[in-house]
C-alpha cells in the first residue's frame, strides 16, 4: 500500500516539476476581464466564456466575473454559454495600453429563438448552481438560496439532505450532523465564505450543523473530489457555506421573509424571520455593504422510549434469549431557538482589485425539560417461560425523573482579505478567526426511587406496543412510595479558536505547446481548543425538595405514545426549587472530583500547508494536476485523578506528522452538456480530541467502565478514486452517474476489552487503528 502512494506521488510531482519547467513566456500579457449578466443586470455566476481563435476558456464567479490573463492584441471573438439562455457571442478588441473590461449580456431571446426559459426567481437559482456545477472542475453539487427556500429546513443539516449522497442524524427530530456518502460525519469539512468551523461539540470533529439556520447562506457549495489549494481533511468531502455578497445584486436591496407554521403533536406554534439589507454606493458604485439577520423558534413535544435488549440464560431451558432488561420512558418539552447575523463591507476600487471584510455568527440555544419514568428489570430476576418475545421479571426497580438542560452552541467568524488581478498574475489572500463554543447554562437532574418492587411481564407480539404489566397493575402511579433518590447537576464549556491565513498565487504560463494555468499557495491553522467540566452530586435528604414527590408535579399528564408515565413535573416549582438549592449542593462535599477533572483537557493544534497545481486543456479535455503537502504539530494536556490523594496529575504528550496529498482531477466535455470526470485524490481525517489525549476517566460504581485517550492513534488516511457523468438538460436538469472507492488506511475505530482497574473489574474504552477498510459507492442524481 505504501508503494502504490509513494507512486502516485511521484507522478503527481513529477508533472508538476514539468509544469513549472515549461513556463513560457510566449503569451503577450493583453489581460481581459469582464462580467456576464443577463437582461436585469444580475450576474450569471458558472457561465462558460471561451475565445474562438486561441480555445482559452474561463468561468465566472459568484459575481459574474471573468478574466482572461493573457489574450494576443487585436481583435477576438468571446463566446459566452449558460445553461437556460441563449448562447451569446461579440468581438473584442484588446488593447495592449488601455484596460480591456466588457460586460456581456446574454438575453432571454436571440435570433431564431422564440421563447422565455428562466421565468421566477426558483428558477433563476437553480439556473445559477446548475451553471456553476456544470463548469466547475472537481466533482460538485451546487444549492441556490432560492431552492433552500423552497422547503421548510430549519437548519444548513436539513438543507443538505436534498443533496444527493447525504444522509442525516437527527435529534429530537432535527437534523444535527451530516454523512456524506456513507462516510462518518468526521469525514466531511465544513466552512463558511471558505473559513474552516470546528465543531463546538467536546467529543467529535463533527459540526453540529443544526447551530447554522438555513436562511443566512446564499448557496451551498459541496465539493465531492477535492483540489489541491483546499484543506485536505475532507475524506468524504467538503460543504461551503457562502453567505451573501452587496454585489450579487447591483443597488438598494431589502428582502425580508416569515412564516408560521402549527404543530399538531403538542398544539405548539413554530416561527420564523429572517432579513436582507445591502446597497452599492460611492462613486461608480465601488462600495458595498450588506447585513443579514435571522431569528426561528421551535415549541416541540418528542415521545421516546428506549429498551436495552441483553442475551440472558433462559432459567428453565438453559437457552440463550434476547430480553429486554431495563425501559426508559422519556417525555420530551423543547424550545429551540436560533439567531444569526451576517455581515459584510466590500470595496472594489477597479475591475480587477477587491478588498473585503466578512463576518457570521449564530447562536443555537436547546431548552429541554424531560419527563422519565426509568424501569430497571435486570435489577430482579429472570423467571421461567422465557422466549425472544415475552418474559416475566421479578423484584423490577423504576424511578421518575426530570431533568432540564439548557445548552448554547455559538459559531462566529470573521475574515479580512483582498483578490488582486495584476497584469499576468492573480493575487488572493486573507486572515480568518473562527470560533465555536458550547456552554451549558442549566444542566441538572432530580430523581425520585420507588420502594415497591413488583413483578414485570411483557408481550413484544405486537412490536410496534408491546403489552407491559406495570401499566396495567399501575404500581408506578403510587406517589406514596417513591423517596428522593439523588440530585445531579452538571456544567461544561468547550472553546475552540482557530486563526487562519492564506495566500494564493495564479499566473497564466504553458505546457505541451497549449495554455496552462498555474496556482501556488500557502496556508497556516493555528487551533486552540479547550474543554472544562464539573459536575455535583448529592443524596443528602436534607437537599430533597420539601414538596415531595407529589408537591413538584402539576396537573399536565405525560402521555408516551399509549403507555401513562403520571403527570409532569412542574416548570414552574421546580425551578423556584433549583433557584435556591443550586449553592447550597455547590458544595466541596458533594463534587464528583474525579468525573470533574478527568473530563478537562487542553489541545493545541498547529497545520500549516503548501500546494501547487496546474491546469491545462487538450481540446474538450481539461488536466488538473498538483501536490499539497500539511504539517500538523498536535500538543495536548488532560488529567489524571488519584483517589487516595485527592490530587489530579497532568498528562502531556505531543507529536509531529507531514502528510503529502497527490491529485489528478480530468474533465472531459463530450459535448457542451455532457460532462464526464476522473479524479485520483488523498485526503485525512484527524482523530477526535478526547480520543487522542493522554486522559484516563473511570466511573465510579461497579463495573467500572474506564475511557482511555490513545496518544498513539494515527490520522486516517483515504486514496480516492472517484468517476462520473452528467448529462445537463436546457430545460434546467441534471441527469448524474457517480462512482466513488475510498482506501482508507488506520481507520479509526472503538475497542470495548475486559480488565481490571485499581483492582476491580473493568471494561476499558479505547479509539485503535484498524489497518485498513474502504467505502464505495454509486451516486444516481
Amino acid at each position: 500500500m505504501k508503494t502504490r502512494h509513494n507512486r502516485l506521488a511521484g507522478v503527481s510531482s513529477a508533472v508538476l516539476a514539468l509544469s513549472l519547467s515549461v513556463i513560457g513566456s510566449a503569451y503577450a500579457q493583453h489581460p481581459l476581464s469582464g462580467r456576464v449578466v443577463d437582461e436585469r443586470g444580475n450576474p450569471l455566476p458558472g457561465a462558460r466564456v471561451s475565445v474562438s481563435e486561441s480555445g482559452a476558456t474561463a468561468t465566472t464567479n459568484r459575481q459574474g466575473e471573468f478574466s482572461f490573463s493573457s489574450l494576443p492584441e487585436g481583435e477576438v471573438t468571446l463566446t459566452a454559454s449558460y445553461l437556460g439562455l441563449p448562447t451569446g457571442t461579440r468581438g473584442v478588441s484588446v488593447s495592449a495600453t488601455e484596460a480591456n473590461v466588457i460586460t456581456f449580456t446574454l438575453t432571454d431571446t436571440a435570433p431564431g429563438v422564440d421563447r422565455i426559459v428562466i421565468t421566477g426567481q426558483i428558477l433563476d437559482g437553480a439556473a445559477r448552481a446548475l451553471n456553476q456545477q456544470r463548469t466547475n472542475s472537481a466533482t460538485t453539487n451546487i444549492v441556490s438560496a432560492d431552492s433552500i427556500g423552497r422547503f421548510p429546513d430549519a437548519n444548513i443539516a436539513e438543507a443538505l439532505q436534498r443533496v444527493p449522497g447525504f444522509g442525516i442524524q437527527r435529534d429530537q427530530g432535527e437534523g444535527r450532523f451530516v454523512n456524506l456518502r456513507g462516510a462518518p460525519a468526521e469525514f466531511t469539512g465544513v466552512s463558511v465564505d471558505g473559513v474552516s468551523i470546528a465543531s463546538p461539540d467536546d467529543g467529535t470533529r463533527a459540526i453540529d450543523l443544526d447551530t447554522i439556520p438555513s436562511d443566512v447562506v446564499n448557496a451551498i457549495e459541496v465539493s465531492k473530489t477535492l483540489l489541491p489549494f483546499q484543506d485536505a481533511d475532507s475524506i468524504a468531502g467538503r460543504v461551503n457555506l457562502v453567505t451573501r455578497s452587496p454585489f450579487d445584486r447591483s443597488g438598494l436591496r431589502i428582502n425580508t421573509q416569515g412564516g408560521v407554521s402549527y404543530n399538531e403533536f403538542g398544539g405548539n406554534n413554530d416561527v420564523r424571520a429572517s432579513g436582507v439589507v445591502s446597497n452599492t454606493f460611492g462613486p461608480d458604485q465601488r462600495f458595498g455593504a450588506l447585513f443579514s439577520a435571522s431569528y426561528s423558534r421551535t415549541d416541540r413535544q418528542v415521545d421516546n422510549i428506549e429498551a436495552d435488549w441483553v442475551i440472558e440464560t433462559d432459567p428453565v431451558s438453559g437457552n440463550d434469549v434476547f430480553v429486554v432488561d431495563e425501559w426508559s420512558f422519556k417525555d420530551y418539552d423543547t424550545r429551540r431557538t436560533r439567531t444569526a447575523f451576517t455581515g459584510g463591507l466590500e470595496f472594489r476600487p477597479d475591475d480587477v482589485t477587491l478588498y473585503y471584510l466578512r463576518g457570521t455568527y449564530s447562536r443555537f440555544r436547546d431548552d429541554e425539560f424531560r419527563n422519565s419514568l426509568d424501569v430497571d428489570l435486570g435489577a430482579g430476576n429472570l423467571l421461567a417461560a422465557t422466549n425472544n418475545t415475552t418474559a416475566t421479571w421479578d423484584r423490577a426497580r423504576f424511578q421518575k425523573e426530570v431533568r432540564h438542560r439548557i445548552v448554547q452552541n455559538v459559531i462566529w467568524t470573521m475574515s479580512a482579505g483582498g483578490e488582486h488581478d495584476f497584469s499576468g498574475f492573480e493575487l488572493d489572500y486573507s486572515l480568518s478567526f473562527n470560533r465555536s463554543e458550547q456552554t451549558y447554562p442549566t444542566r441538572y437532574q432530580l430523581r425520585y426511587r420507588s420502594s415497591l418492587r413488583p413483578e414485570v411481564s411483557y408481550d413484544y407480539t405486537n412490536f410496534d406496543e408491546p403489552a407491559i404489566s406495570l401499566f396495567q397493575t399501575n404500581e408506578h402511579l403510587d406517589l406514596g412510595a417513591y423517596a428522593f433518590r439523588q440530585f445531579d447537576e452538571r456544567e461544561q464549556d468547550t472553546i475552540k479558536d482557530e486563526w487562519a491565513a492564506r495566500a494564493n498565487v495564479t499566473f497564466q504560463g504553458g505546457l505541451f505547446g497549449q495554455a496552462a494555468e498555474h496556482r501556488f499557495g500557502a496556508s497556516a491553522r493555528l487551533t486552540d481548543a479547550t474543554t472544562d467540566e464539573n459536575r455535583w452530586r448529592s443524596r443528602d435528604n436534607s437537599f430533597a425538595p420539601p414538596l415531595g414527590l407529589a408537591g413538584m408535579l402539576g396537573d399536565q399528564p405525560s402521555q408516551n405514545f399509549g403507555y401513562f408515565l403520571g403527570n409532569k413535573f412542574d416548570q414552574g416549582r421546580q425551578g423556584e426549587w433549583h433557584g435556591s438549592f443550586r449553592s447550597a449542593v455547590r458544595q466541596p462535599g458533594n463534587v464528583r472530583a474525579s468525573q470533574s477533572i478527568t473530563g478537562d483537557y487542553s489541545v493545541d493544534e498547529n497545520i500549516y500547508a503548501a500546494y501547487g497545481m496546474t491546469e491545462f486543456d487538450f481540446g474538450n479535455t481539461s488536466v488538473i494536476t498538483g501536490l499539497r503537502v500539511e504539517h500538523t504539530d498536535f500538543s495536548s494536556t488532560a488529567f489524571r485523578f488519584n483517589e487516595d490523594t485527592d490530587e489530579a496529575v497532568a498528562n502531556s504528550n505531543s507529536r509531529q506528522y507531514t502528510n503529502w496529498f497527490p491529485n489528478l482531477t480530468v474533465r472531459h466535455e463530450f459535448s457542451e452538456n455532457l460532462v464526464g470526470r476522473f479524479a485520483l485524490t488523498r485526503a485525512i481525517s484527524r482523530p477526535n480530541y478526547p480520543d487522542v489525549v493522554a486522559r484516563i476517566s473511570a466511573g465510579d460504581t461497579a463495573p467500572l467502565t474506564v475511557r482511555r485517550g490513545n496518544p498513539d492513534l494515527n490520522p486516517t488516511l483515504a486514496n480516492n478514486v472517484d468517476a462520473g457523468l452528467e448529462y445537463y438538460l436546457e430545460t434546467l436538469g441534471l441527469l448524474a452517474v457517480n462512482v466513488f472507492y475510498k482506501d482508507l488506511e488506520d481507520y479509526e475505530f472503538t475497542l470495548r476489552t475486559p480488565g481490571e482497574f485499581e483492582g476491580l473489574p473493568a471494561t476499558f474504552v479505547q479509539a485503535e487503528n484498524a489497518p485498513d477498510g474502504y467505502i464505495r459507492g454509486v451516486e444516481l442524481t
